[in-house]
């Protein structure tokens, strides 16, 4: 009778042990009722929790009966909790109070467009960035967004990348990070090979397309990047996220933070590794990177010191791959040589301070400084002593002009300064106004070392071959208003005043000496209006951009014959609208050119290529962007652009061997295709999400023809391509995790063979039978076939 008793009580006990529950509810703004998207539900003892979905509404399964911890918090709210008896009836609602604290997005604000701004623009959220991430770099992360072209050199999306927008380069596009410029100063680029896995520590990016509004740094001449890093959250966390894929790619993050101490202060650190064999033969990339914030904030303001490093080694593939190989050795890298790689570290450290002045006032202040320093290794076979500025090596008597030579190319630079800028709104909200600018310096030292060579000569190892430094100054204020008339309509005005002081002493690489100073003052006026009527914006602008050479226009070209700035008139014009489950945008754009620098063939007097200034170009197009939730499950969405990108008339010189002494001959072409702006671009998303945990997403790319120059030549073309990708992403909530992610990417998953990149150049030889014969060799960068990354997120 005992082992009975015994017996039904360990039962009932192991029933009750097992009894479990469900919790669902929904969280609000207590103030506006409104439902709260993403907002964290834990339950503390039990180490279970949800995220709320886009209605608010969240559910923990199986949760043991009993007594649970509930915490549920979301950014600049109050944390909310209770503790809750399961099983649990009724309705749970949750209202959470908003925090007077001062947000951190006026940091950026100053520099980015509102919903009212007159200008073409677009928005990419955390979790936008985080459903891709898997360690490529920000150009392939942005693939998908509007007239964006992206490109690896190594083929697979690590190492060396780039992007055009409407077919701008990377050096015409501005990018700031928290308002600060991160373009190179003196080549105007931005090389995200030294960012690592930044997009880890991204909060939000706008991409402004145009001119857009004021920024600081390099001019803004066909779009702007601008970043905001990653926000305080209130709860303290861990994550770490382990990748792997096709090439051997590897991927590991580590970050975590404090939540808010105190009820004011928070630290953020990440810490990344990654490595890929890349898609072309040794294309290796080891990149390294860490990220930290530390933050204060007040009711009335926020100070942060933020610091973030990447350090990368790289074998080089920028050599491409001729056209010959094209068909069977896709793969191919011209380069041998063990060490021919690219080698880089650059730290950045910012001081932020926004804070409240008064009930109407708003500033921003920031001061930064960027330590950039490494080299790049070559193995040169039988190089001219001149081009090293030695003399020939007499050995007995033989005298030796050329040997194979080993050489590095530093550059070594500091660059500093601060930027800030000041906010008043209108008691009745009518008016908005910005005044705001920034000084920078940046002081650059270029040098070449031979550090190994067959036939020495009286050479020590690490003599310095050129040596040539650059300082420049860059300094801009602007004035930005927006008022409203009446009530919808909005009149915007934004005027930038932007000084630039250059200078620049040394031997060259070519052995010149390179001895010069310019100065520029550009006056860049922005103009335009929008109309709110309903769920509708409409909006029109006019814009002014101005842009000083880069470094090589000075260096390359004849000091006399320095090319003259750039200056692009732009007009947009355009809807955004959001209905329901439909949103979309339509613009068109016209970005007019004068003094457009390209190259046309012209070569200085050793031999390199220049660029010369166009009198007329342009390019105009029409940009169309939407999404349509067809239901819970599907999602559809997409955007394409059809543009038109001309060069009035132009020279075009072509190398001239067919005569005993080199020449040049020059050719007129008229209204032609400018380099890399194909007519055509556009992108489809298919999500479907069978349950709330699971979504499973086809990701589709079409990139029109493009034209390796400006001539239009149809046999120096790239040509269109179309790609498909599939995303699969798992989600769950285990005990003691605040969640795990499965993340699995197939690009490429029909095998499409594609290069979205190269270069050309053509030359006369003498003909097989008389006369000569013209030869044109192109260059591309294939990129990989159908690969995969595979990534596991966890959260604690």
């Amino acid at each position: 009778m005992k082992k009975l008793v015994f017996g039904l009580v360990l039962n009932l006990a192991t029933l009750a042990a097992w009894a479990q529950s469900s919790l669902s509810g929904k969280v609000i703004d207590a103030q506006s009722g409104q439902p709260l998207v993403g907002a964290s539900v834990w339950t503390e003892n039990i180490g279970k929790g949800a995220v709320t979905d886009g209605n608010g509404i969240f559910s923990i399964a199986k949760l043991p009966d009993g007594e649970v911890e509930l915490r549920v918090s979301y950014l600049g709210f109050e944390t909310f909790r209770k503790t809750i008896t399961l099983p649990f009836s009724g309705d749970l609602e949750v209202s959470l109070q908003v925090k007077d604290f001062l947000t951190e997005e006026f940091i950026v604000s100053a520099t980015r467009a509102s919903g009212i701004t007159p200008t073409t623009f677009t928005n990419v959220d955390k979790s936008e960035i985080a459903k891709r991430n898997l360690g490529q770099d920000i150009p392939i992360l942005l693939n998908f967004t509007p007239s964006v072209v992206s490109f690896s050199d190594a083929g697979a999306g690590v190492g060396y990348t780039g992007l055009r927008i409407r077919g701008s380069d990377q050096t015409r596009i501005n990018a700031t990070v928290n308002g600060i410029p991160m373009n190179d100063a003196e080549s105007h680029g931005v090389f995200w090979v030294n960012m690592p896995d930044f997009a880890s520590s991204v909060e939000n990016v706008q991409i402004q397309r145009g001119v857009g509004t004021s920024t600081n740094g390099a001019a803004t001449f066909g779009a702007s990047l601008n970043f905001q890093t990653d926000t305080r959250r209130d709860e303290a966390y861990a994550e770490l996220d382990n990748g792997f894929g096709s090439f051997n790619t590897w991927r590991h993050t580590v970050k975590a933070g404090t939540g808010l101490l105190n009820d004011r202060f928070a630290v953020d650190a990440r810490l990344s590794k990654i490595t890929s064999d890349g898609y072309v033969d040794r294309a290796f990339s080891d990149l390294s990177s860490w990220f930290v914030s530390g933050g204060y904030y007040g009711e009335k303001s926020v100070i942060k010191l933020i610091a973030f490093s990447g350090k990368e080694q790289t074998y080089q593939s920028w050599y491409g791959l001729p056209e010959s190989k094209l068909e069977d050795d896709r793969t191919y890298n011209f380069y041998t040589y063990d060490n021919e790689t690219d080698n880089y570290q650059q730290d950045h450290y910012q001081l932020i301070y926004t804070g409240k002045l008064g009930s109407n006032w708003k500033t921003n202040l920031a001061l930064h400084y960027t330590y950039g320093r490494g080299y790049y290794e070559q193995f040169r076979e039988d190089d001219d002593f001149a081009s090293y500025g030695l003399p020939p090596v007499t050995i007995g008597d033989e005298v030796i002009e050329s040997t194979d030579i080993i050489r590095r190319r530093w550059l070594d630079n500091d660059f500093y300064g601060f930027v800030g800028s000041i906010n008043y709104v209108s008691t009745d909200g009518k008016l908005d106004m910005i005044l705001g600018g920034g000084a920078n310096r940046y002081d650059g030292d270029h040098f070449g070392e031979i550090i190994w060579a067959r036939v020495a000569g009286n050479t020590s190892i690490r003599d310095r071959y050129y040596d040539n430094n650059a300082i420049k100054d860059d300094k801009n204020v602007y004035a930005k208003a927006t008022y409203e008339v009446s009530p919808g309509l909005n009149l915007f005005g934004d005027l930038q005043v932007r000084g630039i002081n250059y200078s620049f002493d040394g031997v060259n690489d070519d052995q010149r000496v390179v001895t010069g100073q310019e100065k520029y003052t550009f006056f860049n006026p922005k103009f335009g209006f929008s109309y709110e009527k309903g769920n509708q914006t409409f909006y029109a602008s006019y814009a002014v951009a101005n842009r000083e050479p880069t470094r090589s226009d000075f260096t390359d070209n004849p000091i006399s014959e320095v090319p003259r700035p750039e200056k692009l008139n732009n007009i947009e014009a355009g809807v955004r609208a959001k209905a329901g489950n439909f949103s979309y945008t339509a613009n068109f754009y016209y970005m007019n050119y004068r003094d457009q620098l390209i190259l046309t063939g012209q070569i200085n007097d050793v031999g390199a290529y220049i660029r010369e200034n166009v009198e007329s170009s342009y390019r105009a197009g029409i940009e169309l962007d939407g999404a349509y939730r067809l239901s819970s499950a599907w999602t559809l969405g997409g955007n394409i652009a059809f543009s038109r990108n001309r060069i009035k008339e132009f020279t075009e010189y072509i190398d001239d061997y067919s005569v005993e002494e080199f020449q040049q001959e020059a050719i007129t072409n008229t209204d032609t295709d400018i380099a890399f702006s194909p007519n055509v671009v556009g992108s489809a998303i298919i999500e479907f999400q069978p349950t709330k945990n699971l979504s499973i997403n086809w990701l589709s790319k079409y990139v029109g023809q493009q034209f390796l120059d400006n001539t239009g030549n149809e046999g120096r073309a790239l040509d269109a391509f179309l790609t498909n990708d599939l995303r699969i992403s798992y989600t769950a909530t285990p005990r003691f995790f605040k969640g795990l992610e499965l993340n699995l990417l197939i690009n490429n998953i029909f095998n499409e063979l594609y290069e979205p990149n190269g270069y050309t150049f053509s030359y006369f030889v003498p003909g097989e039978t008389s006369g000569r014969e013209l030869v044109t060799e192109n260059f591309y960068y294939p990129q990989a076939g159908t690969n995969f990354l595979l990534g596991l997120r966890m959260k604690f």
